[in-house]
């Protein structure tokens, strides 16, 4: 097997977790380069895309009847769904963390696309299996400047807020996406057929749209 391209390697050193900590810690001892240390990480590390969280439901009322074996067995089943379906629509998933799968697209239009074509794919599992073995998710997708470190995370205010609308907001066979993502599929000709919602968090009413 051939050594990968040196141009690659140099990417993707240039991109890792050592580089962004390395980057840190000369923004904490060297406040008076702020500006410079912030450009240099957002050329490094800086993307605008599509955020998309997904979180598995019945944890609880699950792993209270059958165990935590059963509810793995059934992350694992829906991860195995999930991937392919990002792919398809031209996304990558960046992680997954538990019943939690974060990935990432170009365009909010992919990540709408995919995320109903998840819920068609669970649907129709879920019609062949028992009721305990079957899965139901729920989606935020926000858009933004995103930081994205090596293969495998990221970090961005858009991101918190596609998280905090798939895990806490969305229900069951639902997608929720922001009002920036909501903006941009109308910017990209892509109208979404949606019901405006105020979401009141902490001190403020966050906006964001529930796909119908």
């Amino acid at each position: 097997m051939r050594d990968p391209p040196s141009s690659l390697v140099s990417s993707a050193s240039a991109k890792s977790r050592q580089t962004l900590d390395r980057l840190l810690a000369e923004r904490n001892e060297h406040p008076e380069n702020l500006a410079d240390i912030d450009r240099r990480i957002w050329d490094t590390f800086g993307a605008t895309r599509a955020l998309w969280v997904l979180d598995m439901c019945g944890f609880s009322r699950l792993t209270m009847r059958h165990g935590i074996t059963h509810f793995l067995a059934m992350i694992q089943r829906l991860h195995a769904l999930v991937r392919p379906v990002v792919a398809a629509e031209r996304g990558t998933v960046v992680k997954t963390d538990a019943d939690n799968v974060f990935a990432s697209f170009d365009e909010v239009a992919d990540a709408v696309a995919a995320a109903r074509l998840v819920h068609e794919r669970l649907r129709g599992a879920n019609s062949i299996l028992p009721e305990d073995w079957d899965l139901h998710a729920s989606i935020g997708i926000g858009w933004g400047d995103v930081l994205l470190v090596g293969d495998d995370d990221f970090y961005g205010h858009e991101l918190n807020i596609a998280s905090k609308l798939g895990e806490d907001v969305a229900g069951p066979g639902e997608i929720f996406v922001s009002e920036p993502a909501y903006r941009r599929a109308e910017a990209t000709g892509v109208r979404l057929a949606a019901e405006r919602r105020e979401i009141p968090i902490a001190a403020v009413n966050l906006v964001a749209y529930r796909l119908v």
